[in-house]
């Protein structure tokens, strides 16, 4: 076969188009990149449950935490007079009626630790008249693999109690246990279990290290459907997840609802799954920093997920202003200068100079609709273009510089999608700054992306996309599905990368691009596939990972018009400093040899990066290198061997 480059119709290449989306669905933020290991660690977890539309939030402060030793005379119970804070008033009272009595937290599936490992161990205590020593550490099969005495305050008052800790072994599934050493009566809350290792003190290393990786342009952040909220109330409120993380109020995950149905009263095994807040807009900036990637935070613009409500707030109603004014004040709080007051808080959390944000998405994936209120049972338009003409406005006005990011919906290829690509394409037409780029979503079969290669190809110039959500979703593999990381297999991952071939030489069209999900924790993983997959020990890339890397890593600033002349293979070619990178997927069952010719001097082949598989194949925990890049040395200067079901990147140099 012949791979074909030319110049003429050649598009530049935005710098840093592949990013990352993260969301914090399938425990990937409390359970995962969150460092903390403890789960409930300030008793304000909520037990959600409910169907569509109608939601029933219950505190449960008790979740996660039991009697230790099992069937130990202790009683636990949750309080909320005189709190440690108002935002978080609930606190637990500890009554051990004998010697050596306590409690013991769930941890997810329980803490896991490092022989040699250090670790910050924290939590607040108020005693009255308990003058003993309480005891707290972590404890596999009843025996220490730390542990810790501590010697009690008894004046009324709430004090704080932080040690560094070391594991003196290893422990898979570990207990972390807090018991008095004699019977009495104390108040505790806001526990804290954190690895010193943790990047920027708040970060999961191995987590991030996977991220950095891939070197991304870009962060998204913090969602997805958590930006909408299942309710208003329940949206992500950005203000409240700066300052001191133990007064950050709690919040109910929108996926702690995800599958309720009748089968299984209307709750999942994931009811309680929140949202601490320990990571807020803060940290993530500052994470976006340490990667190197722009930050793009998204705000909600008053409506509720669509998939999930149909609340929001009308068009005219005056509390749409706070929402308004919660954009203008993030970008101030990114972008100001200490003397303005937004800007000024951002430096009193440690950060005086701006975060240089460029981006900012307005809404996640809403579209204009006119549901039926449950309220007044008619139905009413949520008027959502009408909206996002204001937010624009609102934002330009006081913004010029900052790239609105727009929306066309959750999906492709529908009456919506049309709809919003019309409007969208109207407004530039009035207004070239109206939106930097539209993000599309597409979850498809791996024959959708293989059929849509060339989609781009027709799309007209000038509108630019955001591909902000997209993955193979194989038949059969377990996609979407709770915990399942053979959705994630090989197949997915070729299709993908031959669908980015069409992304990349429409660079001029496709200017973003972010994988989705993420992150998915093993046993509390609510949405398949996930690019890294990981539990509470370690983590592992999949192969859809590996496809990530290879066009973030060897991408240049000009991409060329490329063609190849075989059924079942797909090719883009780029250039920057004197190298071309020609990426090639055949996705065929048998081999063929591919020359590259072009109508410019390329140079010599000097490297063949290549992905290989059976179509089930993927990685796991066990064997996390079943599908990795592999390093293939040359043979001929201008050709090379494609196996079958490979996706190879082929460096050549002037």
């Amino acid at each position: 076969m012949k791979i074909k480059m030319t110049k003429e119709g050649q598009v530049p290449v935005k710098e840093g188009g592949v990013g990352l989306f993260f969301e914090d669905l399938n425990y990937d933020l409390d359970g995962g990149l969150f460092a903390e290991m403890l789960e409930n660690r300030n008793f304000e977890a909520k037990d959600v449950w409910g169907e569509w539309d109608r939601y029933v939030v219950d505190h449960d402060g008790g979740y996660g935490w039991t009697v230790y030793p099992e069937g130990a005379k202790a009683v636990l119970k949750i309080k909320t007079d005189r709190p440690l804070f108002a935002e978080n008033p609930h606190y637990m009272r500890l009554v051990a009626e004998e010697d050596g009595a306590g409690m013991r937290n769930k941890a997810y599936d329980g803490v896991y630790v490092k022989k040699g490992g250090e670790y910050k161990l924290s939590f607040y205590a108020r005693s009255y008249d308990y003058h003993e020593h309480a005891v707290v550490g972590v404890y596999k099969a009843g025996k220490p693999v730390f542990e810790k005495k501590v010697k009690l305050q008894a004046d009324g008052k709430w004090h704080r109690y932080a040690f560094r800790v070391k594991c003196k072994a290893d422990a898979d599934r570990a207990d972390f246990c807090f018991r008095l050493a004699k019977a009495g009566m104390i108040h505790v809350d806001c526990f804290s279990l954190m690895p010193t290792d943790a990047v920027l003190g708040v970060f999961r290393r191995d987590l991030v290290e996977l991220m950095e990786a891939l070197k991304p342009g870009f962060l998204r952040f913090p969602g997805g459907c958590v930006v909408e909220g299942n309710s208003l109330a329940n949206r992500y409120l950005w203000k409240e997840s700066i300052g001191q993380p133990e007064r950050r109020r709690h919040n109910w995950n929108r996926w702690a609802v995800h599958a309720t149905c009748p089968e299984n009263n209307f709750r999942t095994d994931f009811s309680h799954y929140g949202q601490t807040l320990g990571v807020g807009y803060y940290e993530y900036f500052l994470l976006c920093e340490y990667l190197g990637a722009k930050p793009l935070p998204v705000l909600s613009v008053g409506i509720a997920c669509q998939y999930m409500s149909t609340e929001f707030v009308p068009l005219g109603d005056p509390e749409l202003e706070t929402y308004i004014q919660d954009a203008l004040d993030l970008i101030e709080f990114a972008n100001g200068g200490t003397d303005t007051m937004w800007g000024r808080i951002r430096a009193e959390l440690g950060h005086p100079e701006p975060f240089k944000l460029e981006y900012l998405g307005v809404g996640n994936e809403q579209w204009e609709d006119s549901p039926v209120s449950k309220k007044s049972g008619e139905r009413e338009p949520n008027e959502f273009y009408k909206r996002f003409e204001l937010f624009e406005r609102r934002i330009h006005e006081r913004h010029p510089e900052i790239k609105i990011v727009g929306t066309v919906g959750p999906t492709m290829e529908t009456p919506t999608y049309e709809s919003a690509w019309k409007w969208t394409r109207e407004r530039l037409a009035q207004n070239p700054d109206f939106v930097y780029c539209s993000d599309e979503h597409f979850y498809v079969s791996p024959a959708w992306l293989y059929e849509h290669v060339n989609v781009y190809d027709s799309y007209p110039r000038g509108p630019l996309v955001y591909a902000g959500e997209y993955a193979a979703h194989v038949p059969g593999s377990g996609c979407a599905l709770f915990n399942a990381p053979q959705a994630n297999c090989w197949e997915g991952a070729l299709a993908e990368a031959a669908f980015m071939t069409g992304m990349e030489r429409n660079a001029d069209v496709v200017v973003m691009k972010s994988y989705a999900p993420l992150f998915g924790r093993l046993g509390y993983t609510e949405w398949s596939p996930d690019m890294i997959w990981f539990d509470g020990k370690s983590a592992y890339a999949t192969a859809n990972y590996y496809v990530q890397m290879l066009y973030s890593l060897y991408t240049g600033d000009v991409s060329f018009r490329t063609t190849t002349d075989e059924e079942g293979t797909y090719a883009s070619a780029t250039e920057r400093d004197g190298f071309t990178f020609v990426k090639v997927v055949n996705s065929t069952d048998r081999e063929t040899e591919a020359e590259v010719e072009a109508d410019f001097e390329f140079g010599e082949l000097t490297r063949i990066i290549r992905l290989e598989g059976e179509m089930g194949d993927y990685n796991t925990l066990e064997e996390p290198n079943k599908i990795v890049p592999e390093e293939i040395a040359p043979v001929t200067p201008h050709a090379a061997v494609l196996p079958p079901r490979s996706f190879s990147v082929l460096v050549f140099r002037k």
